[in-house]
């Protein structure tokens, strides 16, 4: 009589999901393309320096109880590695995230979609500047298609409304925002090899007590956090997706393919937006979104297959 050969484990889909880059990049972009939706809807109503701090301190609590074995013994690293992870909590957490929730106070969601759009640019001009690393052609390539994908999108088709745009301070401060990420997106490859959950509970708590002093500010100014349903429900929304996943899949993604393959994959948080406002708010889909979601993905299929050259 034949023994049957025992059946290989399945698969883990933790760790299936942990080395599939372009779906960890994809789910980042949605999670926050529906943050810009939110902060925009509840701008006026909540204080935006306090919120980013209860952000941070909050994914830092959740993520702690998982992250401190990995932090024990990875501890040795982070304290050689002291000023780069001071750093990438300033550029990647504390700034970047508060100055554009302080933003979308004083711009339009229109704007801060299309200023979004530039996110691969300043990834490859700090990649370039700080490290040597240029986009090849195809890279280039993917990235124009891509953008051109996003401004039908937003301008409904109409490129030439392009020109009837104005821009306010709080656009400047939007895209201040996006020097920084861009900054923490080229700096990701070079930091230490720890676990990831380590280097997020980090970053977040040193994020989160960099802000606490503005946080302060802001209350002692007048601008006091309500902890009403709204509140509660946007806190909730931030803490769990654009906050603890996306920030989760987007390193592990940055680590498996590098910034300037990851950075087209920003050109999906417009996409998925309007989206949203599809799906969710009723917007009538139109030709021009099949137009832009097609060139988009393009765009970023071609430039995320090529490889970076080094200077």
């Amino acid at each position: 009589m034949t023994i049957a050969s025992p059946a290989p484990p399945a698969a883990n889909p933790a760790s299936w999901l942990n080395n599939q880059p372009y779906l960890l990049l994809s789910l980042s972009s949605l999670f926050w393309a529906g943050n810009i939706v939110l902060a925009r809807h509840v701008g006026a109503h909540v204080p935006p320096l306090t919120v980013t701090t209860i952000r941070w301190f909050g994914v830092f609590l959740i993520l702690l109880p998982f992250a401190w074995p990995h932090l024990k013994r990875d501890w040795p690293a982070l304290r050689a590695s002291l000023p780069l992870m001071l750093f990438l909590s300033l550029v990647g957490f504390a700034f970047n995230n508060a100055i554009s929730y302080w933003a979308m106070q004083y711009t339009e969601a229109l704007n801060a979609l299309l200023i979004q759009s530039a996110g691969p640019l300043f990834v490859a001009l700090w990649s370039l500047v700080l490290f040597g690393v240029r986009l090849t052609g195809g890279q280039l390539a993917g990235i124009a298609i891509s953008l051109l994908g996003v401004l039908i999108i937003i301008l409904r088709g109409d490129l030439a409304a392009l020109a009837g745009i104005s821009f306010n301070r709080g656009d400047l401060m939007f895209a201040s925002s996006l020097v920084a990420f861009g900054l923490y997106s080229a700096f990701i490859p070079r930091r230490p090899k720890i676990h990831q959950l380590s280097f997020l509970s980090f970053t977040t708590c040193c994020g989160a007590t960099m802000l606490l002093p503005a946080a302060i500010w802001e209350t002692w100014s007048g601008s006091v956090l309500q902890f009403d349903t709204v509140t509660l429900a946007t806190l909730g929304y931030i803490l769990i997706f654009p906050s603890t996943l996306a920030y989760l899949f987007f390193n592990r993604g940055v680590a498996l393919i590098g910034p300037n393959r990851a950075a087209p994959f920003f050109h999906l948080v417009p996409v998925f937006g309007s989206a949203m406002a599809i799906l969710l708010l009723g917007e009538k889909l139109q030709p021009f979104h099949l137009i832009g979601y097609a060139l988009v993905l393009a765009g970023v299929v071609i430039a995320s297959r090529q490889g970076s050259a080094v200077k």
